[in-house]
């Protein structure tokens, strides 16, 4: 707002937006009501859009941009509870916006009556365009797409670092639970805090400045409110109610302020320790007092080249879907029970990974119509036998061949909706979408699949695909993370 308009509205509850949100939600359903031959024009303009500016050539090859179109100005949402939602989001003008090509070739040009702010020639990043955000002050970046040859490579590295780390698990789990016993009270710290990074998948927790970003934490910047302590506690593992002992409940905002919410049975030395953390301390204190996310990766970068706190959670990650494939899967199931398992094994590794989302809003809805589809298969089967007992009775063999042929196709297009709706309700709030394509090596997929003789398509979509290349070419049915 201007200084005229400040002076005049001091408070945003008594203005009227009707006419705004009006406005906006006649722009829908004109876009929604758009015939085929416009929504055709507009689809044209767009891949001649994708041609001059969704490619870029790399070491001689063409290769795609990820997104090369730069926000239009508007208010800043943020995630979660940000202290900075509602800040005007301004327009980036090419004064704005430095371009990264090669200084063999003319740089791309601005557009008319403008200039850019720089173009470099730096061949040791891979990044085409960037510009700082005026709300945060972060840098902006117009990268390659997920599906380039350098992004596939770079994630093949993360992941062959994270089969690393398998082999040397067991030694580093050694490391650290000796630790626990250490003079020390820095090295305990940072002992239990990898415990837990271990154990629970948390993400560390990286140092932010104050008020710059909502109140979200990880491992290493938990605070001693964040943590309950029980001797002894009836709590929930493995589907079980019973007691243990040695119980922490952790409840604190994670990334993108969702809850983290986990009552858990740990190790006697680490229960011990953490009671020793939050002696003569506030409930807003750190629990890890004596540590932080740098120090916390350089102690693992001695431990083994390239590891840090983020490995761990992708080897986690990966583990538990290896592992839940191979107790989960029976080779004699049909390709709709193969995925429901499968669906199974990446929910793990999304409860594990705190990977939750919002119920969908036509959830109900849909559950609703999914309900009155198995009702009507159901009717049919029972209809079906019905007639074929009949055939049988009047000694029709060729119509109770018929029919029980229908009868078959009936209860196995009943027995696909049955599971459909199943793996629906499971995974009302789950995210699987999030630890499929950033934290499990494809590899573990893409042999499953190949195994058991499931469609990639029933895996992973064409974008997917496409960013999984390697994978689909690299692993054969004998892979194992």
């Amino acid at each position: 707002m201007t200084a005229e308009e400040k002076a005049i509205i001091t408070d945003l509850k008594k203005c009227d937006f009707t006419v705004m949100a009006e406005y906006f939600k006649e722009q829908t359903e004109i876009r929604k009501n758009r015939s085929k031959e416009e929504k055709n024009k507009l689809k044209e303009a767009n891949e001649a859009l994708a041609k001059e500016y969704g490619v870029c050539m790399i070491d001689g090859h063409k290769e795609k941009v990820g997104n090369f179109r730069i926000e239009p100005p508007g208010l800043f949402r943020g995630r979660g509870e940000h202290p900075k939602m509602g800040s005007l989001k301004h327009r980036v003008h090419p004064e704005n916006v430095i371009i990264n090509c090669s200084s063999r070739d003319a740089a791309p040009r601005p557009p008319a009556g403008h200039k850019w702010k720089e173009v470099r020639h730096d061949n040791k990043v891979t990044w085409l365009a960037c510009w700082t955000d005026n709300i945060l002050g972060s840098v902006k970046y117009v990268m390659l797409n997920p599906s380039s040859k350098l992004k596939g490579q770079k994630d093949m590295q993360k992941y062959e670092v994270a089969r690393k780390l398998k082999k040397k698990i067991g030694t580093i789990r050694d490391t650290y639970k000796a630790d626990m016993k250490s003079k020390e009270m820095r090295i305990r710290q940072r002992a239990v805090a990898l415990y837990f990074i271990d154990k629970l998948a948390l993400r560390a927790g990286n140092e932010k400045e104050e008020g710059e970003t909502a109140d979200t934490v990880g491992c290493c910047s938990l605070r001693v409110e964040h943590i309950a302590l029980d001797d002894e506690k009836e709590i929930v593992v493995d589907g079980k109610r019973e007691k243990h002992k040695y119980v922490v409940t952790f409840d604190f905002p994670g990334k993108d302020s969702i809850r983290y919410f986990n009552e858990v049975p740990v190790d006697k030395r680490a229960y011990k320790n953490l009671k020793l953390f939050v002696q003569k301390k506030n409930k807003d204190d750190d629990l890890f007092d004596r540590l932080n996310t740098t120090v916390l990766n350089k102690h693992l970068g001695d431990l083994m080249e390239g590891l840090t706190a983020k490995v761990f959670r992708t080897y986690n990650a990966s583990f538990t879907l290896q592992d839940q494939l191979d107790k989960m899967t029976n080779p004699k199931d049909s390709v709709h029970d193969l995925m429901l398992t499968y669906n199974r094994a990446n929910r793990a590794v999304a409860i594990l990974c705190n990977h939750q989302r919002s119920a969908p809003k036509t959830f109900d809805k849909q559950m609703e119509n999914a309900k009155e589809k198995i009702a009507a298969a159901e009717l049919k089967v029972k209809t079906l036998k019905a007639e074929a007992k009949a055939a049988k009775k009047d000694k029709d063999p060729k119509k109770a061949e018929a029919l029980q042929s229908k009868l078959n196709k009936a209860k196995e297009a009943l027995h696909k909706l049955e599971i459909t709706a199943t793996d629906k309700e499971e995974n009302k709030t789950i995210a699987l979408g999030t630890s499929k394509l950033n934290y499990l090596d494809p590899r573990i997929s893409v042999a499953w699949c190949k195994k058991y003789k499931v469609p990639i398509e029933k895996v992973y979509n064409k974008t997917q695909r496409s960013k999984f290349n390697w994978a689909i070419d690299m692993a054969g049915p004998e892979f194992v993370f």
